[in-house]
C-alpha cells in the first residue's frame, strides 16, 4: 500500500478516533435527534449518499433510498449542495463548497467560519471545526425552529445550540468513560468536535490506488496524459490530492433551493460570492479532490451529472453542455411539495444568463476516445482497502438512538 505524502496528515489518535467513530453515527448529536453524519456520508455509499441533492433531517432511510414524509415532520426544502466525500478530508485546509471554512486571522481565533468570534475554544483542527457546523444547519441536523431546543438555540446565536449538544453526550455514561480515557473530564462542543475529526482524518485516508500503486492498464496511462496534458485537466486539480482548493466557475446547470446570502429571495447558488460578497467570486466553487471520484457520483457541487463522462464533457464544453441539460440527470429523492420549485430557477432568464457569463474554464475539444480515457484515468485514482474506511461503521452507539 502506498503511503500519503509526509506530513499531510496527523498522526492517528486511535482512542479519539474510537469515540468519534460512534459520535459520527450517533443521532443524539441532531436536534430531533433523528439523523447523524453518517446518514449523508455513509460508509455503504463510500462517505457520501449517492444523490445530487439530499434528504436531511425528517428524513428516513439512507442514500438513495431515503424518503421523507408529510406531516408536522415534513421538510421544508432539500439540502442545498452535494454531500462531498470525505476521503483525505483531515488534509484540507479550505472546507464546504463555498469555502466558508478556513484558516483567518479575522476574529482572533485562527478560524474564518460561520460562527466568527462565537466559535467555540478547544479545537484542535480546522476538521475538527468543521464538524459543528452540520449540527446547527436547520435542513441537516437541527431541524425545524420549535420542534426541539437545539433548533431553537441556534435561532438566537449559533453557538448557542452547542452547549446543549455536548450536555446530552456529556450525561451518556459510556461517552463519559470513554472521554475520561483520554484526559478529558468535563465535555465539551470542542471534545466532541476533535473527536468527530480525529476519526474522519483517519477513516478515509486513501493512497492505494491503481496511480499510487504504478499499476494503471494502457487507457489509464493514456488518461494521465491527457489529464496533465492536452486537456489541462491539472490546472485545477492538482497535487496529491487533486485539488488546488481554490475556487472556479464551471457553469453547471443550476437548480434545487440554492444556498444565498440573507437578503437574497431568489433560489439560486452564487458559490463563494455568498462568503466573500465579492463580485468576482459569483458562481465560483472549490475544487473537488478526485480521490475515489469513480466511486462518489453525481458530481459538481450539486450533483448535476450523474456520470464521470457527462460531468468531464461539461468541463470540456461547458455553454454547450448547460444549455443541453435535462432535468432527469439530477437524482433527486421524490418529494412532491418541492417538485415545482426543484427547477424553476431555469425559468429566470437573467439568473441563466449571469450563469453563463461567469465560466472560468475554456472549451476544449477531445474525441470519443479521448474522453474514454480520461473516465479510465478516473478509475486509476479508486483506493482498494481504504474505499472501505478504517473502522467502518458501528453496529450500535451509546445514546441507543438507530445507526443508519
Amino acid at each position: 500500500m502506498s503511503d500519503a505524502p509526509k506530513g499531510m496528515f496527523k498522526p492517528i489518535d486511535e482512542d479519539m478516533e474510537a469515540i468519534g467513530q460512534l459520535l459520527f453515527y450517533d443521532p443524539i448529536l441532531s436536534g430531533n435527534r433523528n439523523i447523524s453524519c453518517g446518514t449523508c456520508h455513509n460508509h455503504d455509499h463510500f462517505s457520501g449518499d449517492g444523490l445530487s441533492l439530499g434528504i436531511g433531517e425528517g428524513g428516513v432511510g439512507v442514500g438513495p433510498k431515503r424518503v421523507t414524509h408529510e406531516g408536522p415532520d415534513m421538510i421544508r426544502k432539500r439540502i442545498p449542495r452535494n454531500a462531498q466525500a470525505l476521503f483525505n478530508i483531515g488534509a484540507l485546509e479550505v472546507f464546504f463548497h463555498d469555502g466558508r471554512l478556513g484558516a483567518s486571522p479575522d476574529y482572533g481565533n485562527g478560524v474564518n467560519s460561520p460562527a466568527e468570534e462565537f466559535l467555540p475554544e478547544g479545537l484542535d483542527s480546522l476538521l475538527a471545526a468543521q464538524a459543528l457546523f452540520p449540527m446547527t444547519s436547520q435542513f441537516e441536523m437541527a431541524g425545524n425552529p420549535k420542534e426541539n431546543e437545539v433548533a431553537g438555540a441556534i435561532h438566537d446565536r449559533i453557538d448557542m445550540a452547542w452547549p446543549i449538544i455536548a450536555k446530552r453526550v456529556r450525561i451518556i455514561d459510556e461517552y463519559r468513560e470513554m472521554f475520561a480515557e483520554v484526559g478529558v473530564e468535563e465535555v465539551s462542543i470542542a471534545d466532541i468536535g476533535n473527536a468527530l475529526a480525529a476519526f474522519m482524518d483517519a477513516e478515509w485516508r486513501s493512497f492505494d490506488s491503481p496511480y499510487d500503486l504504478g499499476t494503471m492498464n494502457e487507457a489509464q496511462k493514456r488518461g494521465e496524459a491527457l489529464f496533465f496534458g492536452k486537456a489541462d485537466c491539472s490546472s485545477c486539480h492538482e497535487g496529491p490530492l487533486f485539488t488546488d482548493e481554490d475556487f472556479h466557475a464551471i457553469g453547471l446547470p443550476p437548480f434545487g433551493p440554492g444556498r444565498t446570502r440573507r437578503f437574497d429571495p431568489m433560489p439560486r447558488d452564487v458559490g463563494r460570492m455568498a462568503e466573500s460578497d465579492a463580485l468576482e467570486d459569483a458562481y465560483r466553487f472549490r475544487t473537488p479532490s478526485l480521490r475515489n471520484v469513480e466511486l462518489t457520483g453525481p458530481y459538481g457541487h450539486n450533483g448535476a451529472y450523474p456520470t464521470l463522462e457527462g460531468i468531464i464533457r461539461h468541463h470540456l464544453q461547458p455553454q454547450d453542455s448547460l444549455d443541453a441539460w435535462t432535468t432527469d440527470l439530477a437524482k433527486l429523492p421524490s418529494v412532491p411539495w418541492l417538485k415545482k420549485a426543484d427547477f424553476i430557477i431555469h425559468q429566470d432568464t437573467r439568473e441563466m444568463a449571469r450563469v453563463r457569463a461567469n465560466i472560468d474554464i475554456d472549451p476544449k475539444d477531445l474525441t470519443d476516445a479521448e474522453i474514454a480515457d480520461l473516465v479510465a484515468f478516473m478509475g486509476a485514482l479508486t483506493g482498494k482497502s481504504s474505499i472501505h474506511g478504517r473502522l467502518g461503521r458501528p453496529k450500535s452507539v451509546p445514546s441507543g438512538l438507530r445507526v443508519d
